[in-house]
């Protein structure tokens, strides 16, 4: 594997940033890059931190001071994997790796499923009732972000119309982002491939980036990937999980 270049870290992180800043407006939520730090001052959406570092050596105090710490279920994304927030009050959730693969290669073939960009209400909610299989959050993906002209909503269908894997795309200058990957067939390396080929048709002259653990960081290593560093997710005592 070859040495990981900073800058793509830096732009997966900026790359994040924004959609989580795109999801904060969806929701009403107000929220404001700086120079280390993209950050909101009152409570994010589910599974979306309080604010995601941008740079290595972002200043903690200045960081925890751009948030509410105040109630519980504050989180932080540490970009670079370098903050100490013990001294605030918070734990670490969980560490992931940054992943990058370069643009795509154009298809070899036909995707197994039928994909298209969710770009109305009633397509944005077929695919978030997928997304979500039953867990409450439907509710989550509002019909808002369809007005975010950097953000596409991927879902792929079966013959009979079915939404069985799908993701978010979202475009920056540098790369084209990749979250919210599922599928409901054999896990998520099969939607990988299909993926990478709409990501293409896309943008094909965008690499893609993301951040994934576990099995989906396996998966994703598994479909040209590679880790460029990692990343960690820091919350403040309560119940709000984050992702």
């Amino acid at each position: 594997m070859k040495t990981p270049d900073p800058s793509l870290v830096r732009a997966a992180a900026r790359n994040n940033a924004e959609w989580c800043a795109t999801m904060c407006r969806s929701h009403g939520v107000e929220s404001g890059f700086g120079e280390q730090t993209w950050a909101a001052a009152s409570r994010t959406p589910p599974y979306y931190p309080d604010a995601v570092t941008l740079v290595p050596g972002a200043d903690p105090a200045a960081l925890t001071a751009r948030i509410d710490t105040a109630a519980p279920g504050a989180t932080v994304k540490d970009g670079f994997a370098d903050l100490d927030l013990t001294d605030a009050g918070f734990r670490v959730l969980f560490d992931a790796q940054w992943i990058h693969r370069p643009a795509p290669e154009p298809p070899a073939g036909d995707p197994a499923l039928a994909w298209a960009v969710a770009d109305d209400p009633g397509a944005l909610h077929a695919w978030a009732l997928a997304w979500d299989g039953g867990n409450g959050d439907v509710d989550l993906f509002r019909p808002e972000l369809l007005a975010d002209p950097d953000t596409f909503v991927l879902a792929g269908r079966s013959p009979d119309g079915r939404v069985l894997a799908g993701a978010v795309a979202s475009r920056s200058d540098r790369v084209l982002g990749l979250s919210n990957v599922f599928t409901h067939d054999d896990g998520p390396s099969t939607a990988w491939p299909d993926l990478l080929d709409v990501a293409h048709s896309l943008f094909p002259a965008l690499p893609v980036v993301g951040y994934e653990q576990g099995d989906d960081l396996a998966a994703a290593l598994r479909h040209g990937f590679e880790p460029i560093g990692p990343l960690r997710i820091w919350i403040h005592p309560g119940p709000r999980p984050s992702a």
